[in-house]
């Protein structure tokens, strides 16, 4: 995989959330899996404690990526703290990574050579044990993996970029082409509260001016749990998308990805098949 300087790849927006634990092993993630140089900025909505404070200001003393941490002194709320942010970023590509999901190696590359092979995709979602229509080993599953993430990463890497469309963006790591999101008029803070449904409704306004939201086959995160909708957000989904629920309980019960699936499945048995340092032997030979 040929890299990219960090100069040119997508800002990465990680919105703190309260678990702290999930929060140290995401960072240390990024800072092992990302760039050297990457920009990335930390937003808290006032909802990191003290510990969570102490894990930021250290990661940031040492972290080898370009990295900024904000905190408001009130929470606005997830779906409207994201809007600011966002919008902050201007016209720029920003990979939105949830604070609790481990990326594994090469994640941001990928998700960047994803827009850059097709200029109609607004979004790219990676892979992931916890992503809906983008899960795996099982789609719409939440199933713990215990492959290491850079086994994860080589297999992935194996398969072709064909970048199939998904019913829409999944909130645990979303690459945002900047053009798009402000085209389609950014985030609706004002009809949801969370990232889940304001993501689902961006998504949507997006395909609607042409884009399309994307599988990148060739990326994995990993995470634990799948977002919520917040109070009101699927009453305010279905009267915006009527088609909706009917769409993503059609892909579910489809799963048009399942190709795919298997695909990374034979890539990680035939990783398995391998002799320890297989490389060495190869170059013995």
């Amino acid at each position: 995989m040929s890299r990219l300087p960090a100069a040119a790849l997508p800002i990465v927006l990680v919105p703190v959330g309260t678990d702290e634990d999930a929060l140290d092993a995401c960072l240390a993630a990024l800072d092992a899996g990302t760039p050297a140089g990457t920009r990335v900025w930390l937003a808290d909505d006032a909802q990191a404690g003290p510990r969570g404070q102490d894990l930021i200001r250290g990661w940031l003393a040492r972290t080898r990526l370009q990295a900024a941490h904000t905190r408001r002194a009130a929470p606005l709320g997830e779906a409207a703290h994201l809007d600011e942010a966002l919008r902050a970023c201007g016209n720029a590509d920003v990979a939105v990574l949830a604070s609790d999901a481990v990326p594994t190696p090469g994640w941001l590359e990928r998700l960047a050579g994803c827009l850059t092979r097709d200029p109609a995709i607004a979004s790219a979602t990676s892979w992931s044990n916890a992503g809906e229509a983008a899960a795996w080993p099982r789609i719409g599953e939440i199933v713990p993996v215990d492959v290491p993430p850079e086994r994860l990463a080589e297999a992935c890497a194996q398969l072709q970029p064909v970048h199939p469309d998904l019913p829409a963006a999944v909130g645990h790591a979303v690459l945002l082409r900047g053009e798009a999101r402000t085209r389609a008029g950014g985030v609706d803070a004002a009809s949801y509260r969370s990232w889940y449904a304001a993501l689902i409704d961006l998504s949507l306004r997006m395909a609607g001016l042409g884009g399309r939201n994307v599988l990148c086959e060739t990326a994995f995160v990993l995470r634990a749990r799948e977002d919520a909708p917040g109070e009101g957000d699927m009453a305010a989904l279905a009267a915006r998308w009527p088609a909706w629920h009917a769409r993503i309980a059609q892909c579910l019960m489809d799963d048009p990805l399942r190709a795919l699936r298997m695909q990374l499945d034979d890539a990680l048995a035939r990783q398995a098949r391998q002799p320890p340092q297989a490389d060495l032997f190869a170059d013995a030979s």
